[in-house]
């Protein structure tokens, strides 16, 4: 009788589980932010909108930082964020103190100010 045919074994190992949103999935990451920092809804709040209109307002349209009229929509470099001068971590006094608030370039805050914030550990 002749030697029967067996199936070969696997060459690749199965691929390890993934953790977390997949790669480039947005809304899944904002999610799983939003569940970690609960602080994150106050973004989205009318008092919010009202307080970046005051500061953008203050400032002039013109970033405080490097000033480049802030005239941009989101994405672009020149669009307009409001920046935590120092940062809150969750603390509704230092997110809501105007004080503590700032006009600046899309461009310059996720430049030079993430560079400063990961330098210092924030």
């Amino acid at each position: 009788m002749p030697p029967r045919l067996t199936a070969m074994p696997p060459r690749l190992a199965s691929p390890a589980p993934r953790i977390g949103p997949a790669q480039g999935d947005a809304r899944a990451q904002d999610r799983e932010r939003d569940r970690v920092k609960p602080w994150r809804a106050w973004y989205r709040t009318a008092r919010w909108r009202k307080l970046r209109r005051k500061i953008l307002a203050r400032a002039g349209h013109v970033c405080e930082q490097t000033g480049v009229p802030l005239l941009g929509r989101a994405p672009a470099p020149d669009s307009a964020v409001i920046d935590h001068i120092r940062p809150h971590r969750g603390d509704p006094a230092l997110f809501w103190d105007e004080d503590n608030l700032q006009a600046v370039s899309k461009a310059w805050h996720d430049g030079a100010k993430q560079r400063a914030e990961r330098a210092a550990g924030d």
